[in-house]
């Protein structure tokens, strides 16, 4: 007997191609272990600024529960739209993640606390910041897609600018090597994300990668699980732990008179490590 799809029997179906639905409880189920892994861990390091990548993979979870649902509902547009722009948008988060992880690690590695002439704290606003400008061309180009192939390359253009943002970011440091491994690993898998991402796209709404779910499952969800599962792994919180691994707020920095220039006075974290071994 012929094998049938529920997902494209129904009558005004959203889908063009029938889904696995196994493959959706699998990235549901290893996204929502990553995702608690990481809320965990920032509760035990006490590390607030890690929240950023459990919210990254708690919107790549709820992504594919939408896509469960969707599945078994394919009438519904707003199903089928929530998946849609949330499997889009969710790896913005782990992109500020590694945009914080780069700014406290110039503030612990580097001996003048400044990175392309910018202050570590400044460092990851800067970066999470045009990685927010970057986002929103990329939601307003995913939510208005169907309405155009022009619109199209809105959301084109922000992981464009994405991609120029990241390889902005990364030239840095020669200390706390692992870390800087993982974070250097995990922009290839962004970048690699993205390029793709910008391939499916380039051939408009009717391109036939988005008709083949295996290229959205290795070259998107699961290149942003191994970056999620890498900072799970090697974590921020173990290489720069404590109070003297967080970069100083607004009022620290006044109260002690923390300036780029004096910077260089200060002991760093890998000078302390180094002096415990």
């Amino acid at each position: 007997m012929p094998r049938t799809c529920h997902a494209l029997e129904v009558t005004d179906t959203k889908w063009d191609f029938c889904p696995n639905l196994a493959a959706a409880y699998i990235m549901t189920v290893v996204f929502a272990l990553a995702t608690f892994t990481h809320a965990v861990q920032a509760f035990r390091y006490r590390k607030p600024y890690c929240w950023t990548i459990a919210m990254s993979g708690l919107l790549q979870t709820l992504a594919y529960l939408f896509r469960i649902l969707s599945i078994k509902n394919p009438a519904s547009l707003g199903l089928y739209a929530a998946w849609f722009v949330l499997i889009l948008i969710a790896p913005i988060w782990t992109n500020a993640f590694v945009y914080m992880i780069l700014g406290r690690m110039v503030w612990n590695f580097s001996k003048t606390g400044k990175l392309l002439g910018l202050s570590a704290w400044r460092v990851g606003q800067l970066f999470v910041i045009l990685d927010v400008i970057a986002a929103v061309v990329q939601i307003y180009g995913a939510a208005t897609a169907s309405d155009a192939n022009a619109r199209l390359h809105t959301y084109m253009a922000g992981i464009a600018l994405q991609q120029f943002f990241i390889y902005t970011s990364v030239g840095l440091l020669g200390n706390a090597l692992l870390l800087l491994y993982c974070l250097y690993f995990a922009v290839i898998l962004i970048s690699a994300r993205i390029i793709f991402r910008l391939i499916e796209y380039s051939g408009g709404l009717n391109s036939s990668i988005p008709r083949h779910e295996a290229y959205q499952y290795c070259l998107d969800s699961l290149l942003m699980l191994i970056a999620s599962c890498v900072f799970n792994i090697v974590h921020p919180g173990r290489v720069m732990p404590g109070k003297q691994g967080d970069l100083p707020n607004k009022a620290e920095r006044k109260l002690h008179e923390i300036t780029p220039e004096a910077c260089g006075d200060r002991i760093l974290l890998s000078n302390q490590v180094n002096e415990n071994a």
